[in-house]
């Protein structure tokens, strides 16, 4: 049986989706045998592209706010997992945002590398990708429905919004979002991985 070391170096060293990568692969995540806490969100943007840390951009600043973690507690991998839909920079769409994950990306390896982290006591399903591909038929119409109805994904998984500064405009829209799931994620984000900020 491979380890979780020996997979997320074969992962690492990927280049399935080379040719359709504009700025060539540099998988960016982050895995522990350890973690107790996942986070799967979307894929790396160019700013994450460039320093193959994730969610080291203004999104990431907002989701650790929601988290009620530091960046210390953040990127602790010992308690922190973050394997995205897509592992690279799958370039940018036509109306200047990023394009979607690369659809070959989270079947080649989240079977692999979430299978050796048996720790891991919740998920985090950050935007309508990672809802789509975990909660399937048990997500709501929208994302915004799913999201709504979080109490219904726990207590593996909780649904959130991508942090985007292109959402800002929906967390206005929906001030429940604050009210209701902030603090329940950062209940449950501070009984995985210590006391909130």
């Amino acid at each position: 049986m491979d380890s979780l070391a020996a997979v997320a170096a074969e992962a690492a060293a990927c280049t399935h989706c080379a040719a359709h990568l504009p700025l060539g692969p540099r998988p960016v995540f982050r895995v522990s045998p350890t973690a107790r806490l996942l986070i799967v969100g979307q894929a790396p943007g160019t700013r994450v592209h460039a320093t193959g840390i994730p969610w080291n951009d203004p999104s990431g600043d907002r989701l650790r706010d929601w988290m009620g973690l530091d960046r210390d507690r953040f990127y602790d991998v010992a308690r922190v997992a973050i394997v995205p839909m897509g592992f690279c920079y799958p370039g940018q769409d036509t109306a200047g945002g990023d394009k979607p994950p690369r659809p070959e990306c989270a079947p080649l390896w989240h079977p692999r590398l979430l299978a050796l982290m048996p720790a891991v006591e919740l998920t985090l399903l950050v935007g309508s990708y990672a809802q789509a591909r975990y909660r399937g038929p048990a997500r709501r119409r929208s994302m915004t429905d799913t999201v709504r109805a979080f109490r219904e994904h726990l207590p593996d998984y909780l649904a959130l919004p991508h942090p985007s500064w292109r959402n800002t405009a929906w967390l206005k829209r929906n001030p429940w979002f604050a009210e209701d799931v902030v603090p329940e994620l950062r209940r449950r984000v501070a009984a995985l991985c210590g006391e909130p900020m």
